[in-house]
Parts: structure tokens; C-alpha cells; sequence
């Protein structure tokens, strides 16, 4: 068994387990929410067990209290395999009144239907899993937190370990557990299957209505393609149709889109609407993210090789790793990541909001020879923001793939994406 490498999400975990009856840990396949899970459950029921499967279904059909009888916190993994069961672990945690009794894992959302009646607000707990962070696949120190970024302790001075070679390997590999510790060549391969699982059978299962391959094909390509941008609908339709592609439909992109959602697949970044000093108009529109890079990669077919000789293209997959690291830090806070743009085209990559309101605003620049537009653009944006009605920037931070961290004149700081943690 390959060694087990400690995630955030382990005391998200214990916390919820400590405040609800039942905990959904969801993500999308190949993360770690089982591992995770099974580290912590004193009993297991494996819905996708080849061996017990049907049996499983059947028995979730005719009496669905029998599949939650087990030691507690009792996992049942894949839930969704029989939905009845959500309602059956909200009313089972009604009856025993116990914190800490299930723990539900799932890699789709099914469609809510008369199978689910209620949501589970105030029995069941939600955890969102993602790919493993650079810190937990142990390549970031983790000398500069981002707690304490909040806490306005800004000493950042630190040096990241990460050649921008291991940078462009990490991206492509991505934050698979089962990729981690493996041969670059082997973790490519294994970033394409995941794409191909997609195409040909998960797209199809999740809803139960088949999906043409070629046109999720090229969906994920153009997707991957517009990664980090805004990329509307008309931009994704012009992009799919070039070429010998067949002709799709607006509608028919918004199906499939919402099929990688609900496989966690595809998660855009919002934008950002705070409360702003001028009268000048925001943007909404959210920017084009995978859950993960390595997907937008395998799905193009490039490896770490290419990457290092096109750095346009490294530039974009690089933001798409810091956001995902973001993302992972910034929830373990209780905190959200989005963007912001405005109508006069000023843009801030990303803005990391905690639910009392502090927030920090980020720069994601791959190399140095930005670092100075970057931090004025830092210094503008922060002055536009309304600190009558919001809390002024916890922090200005340039997130990078140098390998110096330090705290400018300007007071921005500039952070290696090696050298980050939650």
C-alpha cells in the first residue's frame, strides 16, 4: 500500500465529525476522499465493491437501515450509487441524536429527485476535496502561511525549493495522490486516462443520458485552451467548431458543462463584487478553471517538456495551479477564492475572502520580470475599494514561481507558490 500523505481536509474532517451527525466529503474521482475517509471510519461499506454491488443496491431499494449498521464513524463510500441512502443517513442521525456517526463520500452530485426529499441542513456536514495541494504532496515548505498572512504577520522571508522544471512536472502530473510518488511518464499517462474516463463512460453515467464523445472532447479541449480566462459561451462555440468538429448549440454546451460539474471536473472561478470607491461597472463572468491542471494538459496532450518552451501557455496553467492551492488554503480558513475585473479592464487574479470579511488580494506571475506592474496593480486595486463599507486588504501578496520571498518597499509581498500553506 503506498504511503498515506496527511491532506487539510484531515482535521476539516475531525471538526465536522465533532459538530454533525454525518459528514459528505465530495470531490472529484481519484483524490483521496476514500483514504481520507478510511482514515478516520471504524467501519467501511464500499457501494462500487464489484463483488457486493447489487446486492448493496438491492438492499438499499427494500431496507436501506441495514447497510448503516457498523461500527461508528461508519464511511459509506460512493453514496451515490443508491441516493435513497442520503435520506436514510439523515433520518438514522435524527434517531441516534450523536454527533460523528457517518461519513458519506461521493464523485458525482446526483440529480435531486424523489429518492433525496431534504437537503441534510443540520445533519450533514459538507467537506469539498480537491486534488492534493503542493504542500501536501510535500513539495512546498510551507515556511509562509496563509493564516498568518491574515493575521498580518508578514514575515515572508523564505526560499522555495522549486526549480521551475519541478514547477512545470507538478502541473502536469497534477495533485493525483496515486501520481505523486510515481515516474512523470507513468503520471502523464495516468492524467490522460482520467480524460478519457470522462469522455467515454462518467459523462454518461452521471445523468444517465448519453453524451456524444467527440463533442465532450472538444469541449475540454476548448476549456483547456481558455484556461485562467473569461471565455464566454460564443468564444467556447467558435473554438469547438473549427476544424472538421461538428456543429453544437449553446444549449447543448451548457448540458455537458454542467455534467463536469456535477463530476467536479470543471470549477470556474466567480468574480468577485465588492464595494468600490467609483461607479464603473464589474465584470461577472467567472474565469475557465479545471479542478486540477493536469487535466487541461493531458487533455491537450502536452507534457512538461512542451510546457517549458511555450511559457505563454505555462503562464496560464501556472495560474490554474496557484488558484487550485488557493482554493484548498483558503477553505481550510473557511474562506472562498474568486477574481475581479472591472469595465475599465483593471484585473486582480485572485481575491481570497474569509467569511468575517477580511480579504487579501493576489497577483500570480511565473517569473520576475513582472513583479513591478504586478505590485502597481496590486496598489490600485486596493485603492479603489470602498473601506467605509469593507475592511481594508489583510494582505498585497505577489504569488510566484521564483524561489525569493520578501516584503517589497511598497509593502507587497512576494510569495513562491513553493514556499505556501494554508
Amino acid at each position: 500500500m503506498k504511503k498515506y500523505y496527511p491532506r487539510i481536509a484531515d482535521k476539516l474532517l475531525d471538526e465536522a465529525l465533532e459538530s454533525a451527525g454525518a459528514v459528505l466529503i465530495e470531490g472529484p474521482k481519484w483524490c483521496g476522499k476514500t483514504w481520507t475517509a478510511v482514515n478516520k471510519s471504524k467501519s467501511i461499506l464500499y457501494m462500487q465493491d464489484p463483488d457486493t454491488r447489487e446486492s448493496n443496491i438491492q438492499a438499499a431499494s427494500i431496507k436501506p437501515s441495514l447497510l448503516l449498521k457498523g461500527e461508528t464513524p461508519r464511511l459509506i463510500d460512493e453514496w451515490q450509487v443508491a441516493p435513497v441512502l442520503w435520506d436514510s443517513v439523515r433520518h438514522e442521525v435524527d434517531m441516534r441524536g450523536k454527533e460523528g456517526q457517518f461519513i458519506l463520500t461521493g464523485s458525482a452530485n446526483p440529480i435531486l429527485d424523489e429518492q433525496i426529499s431534504h437537503t441534510g441542513t443540520g445533519r450533514i456536514s459538507r467537506i469539498k476535496m480537491r486534488p492534493m495541494s503542493l504542500f501536501e504532496s510535500n513539495e512546498s515548505s510551507g515556511e509562509i502561511s496563509l493564516k498568518t498572512l491574515f493575521e498580518q504577520d508578514y514575515n515572508v522571508g523564505s526560499i522555495s525549493n522549486l526549480e521551475i522544471e519541478e514547477i512545470a512536472k507538478s502541473i502536469v502530473r497534477g495533485g493525483w495522490p496515486a501520481s505523486v510518488t510515481s515516474k512523470s511518464e507513468s503520471s502523464f499517462k495516468r492524467a490522460q486516462d482520467y480524460v478519457d474516463s470522462i469522455i467515454q463512460f462518467d459523462a454518461s453515467r452521471v445523468d444517465g443520458k448519453e453524451k456524444n464523445p467527440n463533442k465532450m472532447f472538444a469541449l475540454l479541449r476548448s476549456l483547456s485552451r481558455n484556461i485562467s480566462t473569461e471565455a464566454n459561451y460564443s468564444v467556447l462555440v467558435k473554438d469547438m467548431e473549427g476544424g472538421e468538429n461538428e456543429s453544437i448549440s449553446r444549449p447543448t454546451i451548457q448540458s455537458y458543462l454542467n455534467v463536469l460539474q456535477r463530476l467536479f471536473v470543471v470549477e470556474d472561478l466567480e468574480a468577485w463584487n465588492p464595494s468600490i470607491r467609483s461607479a464603473t461597472p464589474l465584470r461577472v463572468s467567472p474565469k475557465r478553471q479545471f479542478v486540477d491542471p493536469s487535466i487541461a494538459t493531458a487533455t491537450l496532450g502536452i507534457n512538461h517538456e512542451r510546457l517549458l518552451a511555450d511559457f505563454n501557455t505555462f503562464g496560464y496553467l501556472f495560474e490554474s495551479l496557484c488558484i487550485r492551492d488557493l482554493r484548498i488554503y483558503a477553505e481550510a480558513l473557511g474562506g472562498k477564492v474568486y477574481h475581479y475585473r472591472d469595465k475599465s479592464g483593471l484585473e486582480c487574479d485572485a481575491v481570497v475572502v474569509l467569511r468575517d470579511g477580511r480579504w487579501g488580494a493576489v497577483e500570480i506571475k511565473l517569473g520576475s520580470n513582472e513583479l513591478d506592474k504586478a505590485a502597481k496593480n496590486l496598489k490600485i486595486f486596493s485603492e479603489i475599494i470602498d473601506i467605509e463599507k469593507m475592511n481594508k486588504p489583510s494582505f498585497l501578496m505577489i504569488l510566484t514561481g521564483t524561489k525569493l520571498g520578501y516584503k517589497r518597499d511598497d509593502g507587497v509581498l512576494v510569495v513562491p507558490i513553493g514556499c505556501l500553506k494554508d
